[in-house]
């Protein structure tokens, strides 16, 4: 995905959702931070995002602009209409956030270690792949990462093997 058809997608997700804000909570959220990213870190071609003032409207993205919908035919790619509740981040995420205004559009994005926090509970194949990537580019640091993955509750979510799967995935960055 590039930075404009990201930028498509946030413009077509907020005028379905009648909102000028909207949250990116997925790896093309790299893209608004880090517009020169490498291009294995935008490999995706859905967007995981929602209203920030209404996430129950992500319904209404989903199905006019989600998967296998008239917009992802015809452009190739396609927002994921989710709720705040999809991405595992520390509670205070928000707090680290950055804005990103296009044109009367603002796109709220976690900061890299945090995205990156919600890759590592993730834990899929792909997610390895990403955060790989991140550590290699040295886009984050170890240590900011594993900090952040203390942060979570760890009476929702098992701390230990998140921390552990990326301790795996700076192993392997460094190799």
């Amino acid at each position: 995905m590039t930075r404009e058809q990201l930028e498509h997608v946030l413009r077509a997700a907020a005028a379905i959702a009648n909102e000028n804000s909207m949250v990116v909570v997925d790896s093309q959220a790299v893209l608004l931070s880090f517009p020169n990213a490498p291009a294995a870190l935008l490999v995706s071609r859905e967007v995981d995002l929602y209203a920030a003032m209404h996430p129950e409207r992500s319904d209404l993205i989903d199905g006019a602009i989600g998967a296998m919908s008239s917009f992802d035919e015809t452009f190739g790619y396609h927002a994921d209409g989710v709720g705040p509740e999809t991405a595992v981040m520390p509670a205070d995420w928000m707090m680290r956030s950055s804005f990103h205004y296009i044109g009367e559009l603002t796109a709220i994005c976690p900061e890299i270690h945090d995205l990156a926090v919600s890759k590592a509970a993730a834990g899929r194949d792909k997610d390895a792949d990403y955060v790989r990537i991140l550590l290699k580019e040295k886009m984050i640091d170890v240590e900011t990462l594993q900090a952040r993955i203390r942060c979570l509750d760890a009476a929702r979510y098992p701390v230990d093997a998140v921390l552990a799967w990326a301790r795996r995935r700076a192993f392997e960055a460094a190799a």
